[in-house]
């Protein structure tokens, strides 16, 4: 696993600076131009939430004027990459939450799912779940049909229940049947990028609800891939439970239920 230095240091803020200073001329960015002297020992989260902050201040017009200036960013002469996207994305969700209205919601959505092809929107997604769950997971829905993998996987991967440096979600944890339109319409899905992300999305669900797994992997086993995945993402999924010694996911895979 990267450090946090080699994800988002100095050169990541410098990165972030050039490529927001060139879709606002002018603009002095005072607190993001200062974050480079801050960021040192921070955490990764810290990171984000440093640069997060420093974007809802620096950029003015609200909601409006970030997704402005983001998209600007995207299309300029120094277009945002790598890192510098994860807080980007993050200040989006934040400042659409903040809006309040539908509109902007939808625009959000729209806006995060471009970013995603440049790097994942996953931990960005979360924030207007928690704003909106039904919304929110009526366009992960909607993206499980995207011709990117990268806008498939985030239906898949945003709104995982224990997804890896993300915020938690406690509507994720609480319903868990609430995802499964997502990785149902997944779960044979080409590519292994997404495949593995629906394994480890089952098997965060797993921990709450594990009877609710078992009976979704048998529905997956009975109706497989043709190119036989299926059997290879159930294992998967059901790494957790098999540690445990789960009767219904060893009677799944053909093992034994150890004796008490």
């Amino acid at each position: 696993m990267p450090f946090a230095d080699e994800m988002i240091g100095t050169s990541t803020v410098a990165h972030l600076v050039a490529s927001v200073a060139s879709a606002l001329p002018g603009a002095p960015l005072t607190v993001l131009r200062g974050a480079s002297a801050r960021i040192a020992g921070l955490a990764l989260r810290e990171r984000v939430d440093l640069l997060e902050g420093a974007l809802l201040t620096d950029v003015p017009g609200r909601y409006p004027g970030l997704a402005e200036a983001v998209r600007a960013a995207l299309d300029g002469p120094v277009p945002l990459h790598g890192w510098a996207v994860w807080p980007v994305s993050t200040a989006v969700a934040a400042a659409a939450v903040e809006d309040g209205t539908p509109a902007t919601f939808d625009d959000a959505v729209v806006l995060l799912e471009r970013l995603t092809g440049v790097l994942t929107s996953e931990f960005a997604i979360r924030t207007l779940i928690n704003h909106d769950p039904d919304r929110a997971l009526a366009a992960a829905l909607a993206w499980t049909a995207s011709p990117d993998e990268h806008v498939r996987r985030l239906a898949s991967e945003g709104t995982r229940p224990y997804l890896p440096w993300a915020i938690r979600v406690p509507a994720l944890s609480a319903r868990g049947d609430a995802t499964l339109p997502v990785l149902d319409a997944l779960y044979r899905d080409p590519s292994e990028y997404v495949r593995r992300s629906v394994a480890n999305h089952l098997n965060d669900l797993s921990r709450d609800h594990p009877g609710l797994v078992v009976r979704t992997a048998a529905r997956w086993l009975a109706d497989p891939a043709p190119d036989g995945s299926t059997p290879r993402l159930v294992r998967h999924a059901l790494r957790t439970l098999v540690k445990k010694g789960d009767p219904g996911a060893l009677a799944l895979l053909g093992y034994a239920s150890p004796r008490r």
